[in-house]
């Protein structure tokens, strides 16, 4: 269960390549990007939801 604490990084890894795209997409001439940046928007929001979860579960463990 170690690997728990590091698999919110994998969601800030995807907001980065979505927003990479996003720019990406931006420049080219007709193309829409806006599906990349709300994508990558619903990655950075599960990053942080995630994080705080598990903090959460992490606190009431030593609790108990």
């Amino acid at each position: 269960m170690n690997y728990l604490k590091y698999t919110p990084y994998i969601y800030l890894v995807f907001a980065i390549y979505f927003i990479y795209e996003g720019v990406m997409k931006w420049n080219e001439s007709e193309n829409k990007p806006w599906l990349h940046f709300v994508i990558a928007g619903m990655a950075i929001f599960m990053f942080f939801f995630r994080r705080k979860f598990a903090k959460k579960i992490n606190d009431q463990n030593k609790k108990s």
